[in-house]
C-alpha cells in the first residue's frame, strides 16, 4: 500500500526544556562507558544468505485443510511515528509503555533514510522532517529503553523487543548498502547498551517499512537488506511493510521472498490494514512453499487503527483473523496464533508526569 511520508503522522507539537535533556542519559555517559557498551560479545552471529534464485522442483501441493477455530491474538502493542529524537520525549515515551506493561514488538520509525554530510553523515529525515544521524537516533530508542525499564512495574514479566525503524521511501544517501551496514551497527549499539545497563526487559532489533511502489526496481531495498546482513550482528531486521498489489505486481517472488524471510536476518510484520493485504501475504507465503520449500518467516503483523480514523482499517483482533484464516489454506503456512501484533500511530503528547517519579 502506497503511503505519503508526513501526512500519515500527525504533527501535533511537543516543547519540553531541552535544558534538561541530560536527566535522560546513563549515569555514568562518559566515552568508556559507551565503548563498552558497543562493545558487549553478541550472540553468535547468524549465517549469512544471499538473494535466492530459482530452484528446481515443486514442492508436492496438498488438499486445502478444514477451517479450524482462530485463537484469539496477542494484545498490540503501540509502535510510533517519531518526530523528534529528543531523550526526554523517548524517555517519557518508554516510561509510558513501561507503566502499561507493555509487551511484544514495539517498532519506533524515525522516518527516512537520509545524507548530510557535515552534521554526522547517513542517518533519517524524522516525521517533522528534520534530519537525525544514526547517532542521535540510536540514542533515542536508548532513552525510550530506559524509560521503559525504570517506570516497569516491580515484578512484571512483560518484555519488548524493541526496534530502530526506518524505511525504503525516496532513499536519497549514497549507498544503501552502507546504510544497511550502518543501521547494523547502530543496533548492535543499542544491544550492547542495554545488556551494559541490564535492562533485561528490552531486546533490540531493527526494522524497515518496505514497499515495493517505493522502489520499483528492488535493488535500493535488496543492498539495504544486504549490508545489514553483512554486518554479521545477531540482531533481526522487521519487515513491517505491504506488497502494493502483491507478488508479481511490482516484485517478483524472490524479491519479496528475500525481505520476508529469505535473508536470514529478515522476518515479516505485514501491514494487514484490510482482508486484500492479507490475502497478498498469505500467498506470498504459499508461493514461497511452492518455490523454495519453506514459508516466509511471520514474526507478527501491523496494523494502523484509530478509533478517530474511520479508512485506518482493520483493527489488530480483525487483522489476525484475516491473515490467519488466509495462512490456513495451505498445511505448511497454517498458524493458530501470531507471535505478536503492533498498532502505529503518531505519539500523544507527553508531560512531566509520564517521567520516571523521583528523577
Amino acid at each position: 500500500m502506497k503511503k505519503l511520508w508526513y501526512s500519515c503522522a500527525l504533527f501535533g507539537a511537543v516543547t519540553l526544556c531541552s535544558g534538561v535533556a541530560a536527566a535522560v542519559l546513563p549515569r555514568h555517559p562518559d566515552a568508556a562507558a559507551v565503548s563498552a557498551a558497543a562493545h558487549v560479545r553478541p550472540v553468535a552471529a547468524l549465517p549469512r544468505s544471499a538473494l535466492p534464485k530459482h530452484v528446481a522442483g515443486r514442492a508436492a501441493v496438498t488438499a486445502t485443510p478444514a477451517a479450524t477455530h482462530i485463537t484469539p491474538g496477542p494484545k498490540p502493542s503501540p509502535s510510533l511515528y517519531e518526530h523528534t529524537t529528543s531523550p526526554l520525549i523517548l524517555r517519557a515515551q518508554g516510561c509510558r509503555a513501561g507503566r502499561a506493561r507493555t509487551k511484544g514488538l514495539v517498532v519506533l520509525d524515525f522516518g527516512k533514510l537520509a545524507y548530510y554530510p557535515r552534521r554526522g553523515g547517513y542517518g533519517t529525515l524524522t516525521f517533522a522532517g528534520r534530519y537525525a544521524s544514526n547517532t542521535t537516533v540510536a540514542w533515542a530508542v536508548k532513552a525510550y529503553a530506559r524509560g521503559y525499564s525504570e517506570c516497569l512495574p516491580r515484578g512484571s514479566r512483560a518484555r519488548i523487543t524493541l526496534a530502530l525503524g526506518t524505511s525504503n521511501y525516496d532513499q536519497d544517501v549514497p549507498s544503501t548498502y552502507a546504510a544497511g551496514k550502518l543501521w547494523a551497527a547502530q543496533t548492535a549499539a543499542i544491544g550492547g547498551y542495554l545488556a551494559l545497563h541490564h535492562f533485561d526487559h528490552v531486546k533490540a532489533a531493527a526494522g524497515d517499512d518496505v514497499e515495493p511502489a517505493w522502489d520499483r526496481s528492488f535493488r535500493r531495498t535488496y543492498d539495504f537488506f544486504r549490508g545489514f546482513g553483512d554486518a554479521h550482528v545477531a540482531y533481526l531486521l522487521y519487515n513491517y511493510g505491504s506488497l502494493d498489489g502483491g507478488v508479481g505486481v511490482i516484485w517478483k517472488l524472490r524479491q519479496a521472498y528475500y525481505v520476508a524471510g529469505g535473508m536470514h536476518a529478515a522476518r515479516a510484520v505485514p501491514e494487514i490494514y484490510n482482508h486484500a493485504m492479507a490475502e497478498q501475504w498469505a500467498e506470498l507465503s504459499r508461493q514461497a512453499v511452492r518455490r523454495y520449500g519453506e514459508p516466509i518467516k511471520i514474526a507478527g503483523l501491523m496494523t494502523q487503527h484509530s478509533r478517530h480514523c474511520g479508512s485506518c482499517g482493520y483493527t489488530s483482533a480483525e487483522a489476525h483473523s484475516a491473515l490467519v484464516r488466509e495462512l490456513a489454506k495451505h498445511p505448511k503456512t497454517k498458524v493458530r496464533m501470531l507471535a505478536s501484533a503492533t498498532n502505529i500511530g503518531s505519539p500523544a503528547p507527553v508531560s512531566a508526569g509520564d517521567l520516571p517519579r523521583g528523577r
